[in-house]
């Protein structure tokens, strides 16, 4: 499994590339055909609060790509909540199987 981490207009500090190394790793439970995960991280409107947006497209051939997109307080938070909504839509692919 490939992973793209992208940081729109900032640095990503290395304590949030590894938090996204490790929970992506973790989608590799559900679904071991996986073959990119990329992820995209911006800020929206810097003055505000809620404005960590995170995009992230996981790859899966035969499929169709899976992509969640949250807005949260933290990159940690909207990276949590993408991943939950993918894992989610992996195990509906899993049972359709």
């Amino acid at each position: 499994m490939e992973l793209k981490i992208k940081a729109i207009h900032f640095d990503i500090a290395e304590k949030l590339e590894k938090f996204i190394n490790k929970k992506a790793e973790r989608l590799a439970r559900h679904n071991e055909d996986i073959s990119t995960v990329d992820v995209s991280l911006k800020v929206v409107k810097p003055e505000t609060a809620m404005n960590k947006e995170a995009i992230v497209k996981v790859a899966v051939p035969q499929h169709e790509d899976i992509v969640a997109s949250k807005v949260a307080d933290t990159f940690e938070e909207a990276i949590d909540m993408c991943l939950e909504a993918i894992e989610r839509q992996l195990e509906k692919k899993k049972g359709k199987k």
